[in-house]
């Protein structure tokens, strides 16, 4: 036995490899904890990135707020403006309509002062007439059977001068030319035929070139004439012309007639 076998040893002893091996385990373990731990740890810190965060989803929050605000408030304008159109066209429609009245009243107004203008004229013309054939066939009364027979016709006929010309016309103010004549003739109990063609038969025929005053003048053949008139005197005769004319005093050497028949 050695002289050193009972002297204690100064080196610590040897661990053994399971003492190690759990030391190692539980290190790798401590350190896996740590590992761990430091990988969780952004799981843990999510809220407060979240948190980080809430300043920019707040801006684009106010932003579209903003937004909104100003697209309402532009919605609103556009009510506003369309509602002042809206009053303007009105206010002009009713405007307009207050004016096309008023222009309609004043219209009817100053139609009715001409009317009422061309009453009173044409009421002062037909009393002018009446009085002049009056005093014209009261003159007449007073002469000869015969010379005052074809006075009064040529008097009656002057009181129309001016008349219109109408187709079929018999009086008082409008005629045509054997209406005229027949009317004329009435006046003093000679009772003619309607008609041109008859009245360039109803008395004897006569001369162009010697005529008396009170004659009938005819144009066209006698029985077939188409125009009558009555001879006045000094080359001149006295028809309803036509409608542009109406009764007039014209010359035979402007229209010679055809023909003439005396019935006084």
């Amino acid at each position: 036995m050695s002289h050193t076998a009972h002297i204690p040893s100064h080196r610590k002893p040897r661990r053994s490899s399971s003492k190690l091996a759990l030391r190692a385990g539980v290190a790798g373990g401590v350190l896996s904890t740590i590992a761990v731990a430091s990988g969780a740890g952004p799981a843990t810190a999510e809220p407060v990135t979240e948190t980080i965060e809430m300043p920019t989803l707040t801006s684009g929050l106010s932003a579209a707020v903003a937004q909104s605000a100003e697209a309402t408030s532009q919605v609103a304008l556009d009510l506003e403006l369309q509602a002042q159109e809206d009053a303007a066209a009105a206010k002009a429609a009713q405007t307009a309509k207050k004016a096309k009245a008023e222009a309609e009243r004043k219209a009817e107004a100053k139609e009715k002062a001409e009317a009422k203008k061309r009453a009173e004229a044409e009421a002062q013309e037909r009393a002018s007439r009446d009085s002049e054939r009056t005093t014209l066939s009261a003159k007449s009364s007073t002469s000869s059977n015969a010379t005052g027979s074809a006075a009064t016709v040529v008097a009656f006929l002057k009181a129309q001068l001016g008349d219109a010309y109408i187709m079929g016309g018999t009086g008082p103010n409008s005629w045509d030319c054997s209406g005229l004549v027949q009317a004329a003739f009435k006046t003093v109990g000679v009772d003619l035929p309607r008609v041109s063609e008859d009245q360039s038969v109803a008395g004897t025929q006569v001369g162009t070139s010697n005529l008396q005053i009170g004659d009938i003048l005819y144009w066209g053949g006698a029985g077939s004439a188409y125009h009558v008139g009555v001879y006045i005197g000094d080359g001149q005769y006295l028809d309803a012309a036509n409608p542009s004319k109406g009764v007039v005093i014209q010359d035979l050497s402007g229209y010679p007639a055809s023909g003439a028949v005396r019935v006084l």
